[in-house]
């Protein structure tokens, strides 16, 4: 598996979702048919910060040889965010309706695809892409 490509869209998704989080807390909220109280806008802020982080660590890793032993720390802490965020999202998404549902599956399928990506770079081992002259 190229190891970069994935790196490079874990990154974009979280960036993307970060930004989105860190500077529309308070429409999120109420797009989800939320609470938007201070409480609630600053969690997610928070929440955004972390996917932010999160993005940049995977951006700046993308180049690094991945899986077996190498880099180990960063494909078990993506690992465990994708996977417990898919059994998080797979037991409530049914609770949503309409518009938000629909938001909700294309997450919830987003999460399992790069879970299913990251159980795969953990049990595998890396080969490095050379070029040919």
């Amino acid at each position: 598996m190229n190891t970069k490509i994935l790196m490079m869209a874990t990154a974009v998704y979280l960036g993307l979702t970060g930004l989105a989080l860190t500077f529309l807390p308070q429409e999120i909220a109420q797009n989800l048919n939320s609470n938007s109280d201070q409480v609630t806008r600053l969690l997610l802020q928070v929440l955004g910060a972390l996917y932010l982080g999160f993005a940049m660590l995977n951006w700046m890793a993308k180049n690094n040889l991945i899986g077996g032993i190498y880099s180990k720390p960063l494909v078990v802490g993506n690992l465990a965010h994708y996977v417990i965020s898919s059994f998080a999202l797979v037991k409530v998404v049914h609770q949503f309706s309409g518009d938000v549902f629909s938001i909700m599956i294309g997450i919830t399928v987003v999460y399992i695809i790069f879970s299913l990506c990251f159980a795969y770079v953990y049990i595998a081992n890396p080969t490095k892409l050379t070029v040919n002259k």
